[in-house]
């Protein structure tokens, strides 16, 4: 998942945190707000997940862009 989110061509910074822990949870963070938690979604993302993801990522680039 970390490669697909850092794959972008996007230019810009913003901060990604995935915060694997115990008992399998996984937190992905976007410029301090939380997008994702695999325990509260009850399972580990799909590849749609994952794509949706990288749309929201790419929109808070070009967001900052547009600033």
């Amino acid at each position: 998942m970390a490669t697909e989110f850092f794959r972008s061509d996007a230019p810009g910074d913003v901060a990604i945190k995935m915060t694997p822990s115990d008992k399998g949870r996984l937190e992905v963070y976007l410029d301090g707000n939380k997008i994702f938690d695999r325990k509260e979604a009850g399972a580990f993302p799909d590849l749609g997940k994952v794509n949706e993801l990288k749309m929201e990522i790419a929109e808070k680039i070009f967001d900052l862009e547009d600033a």
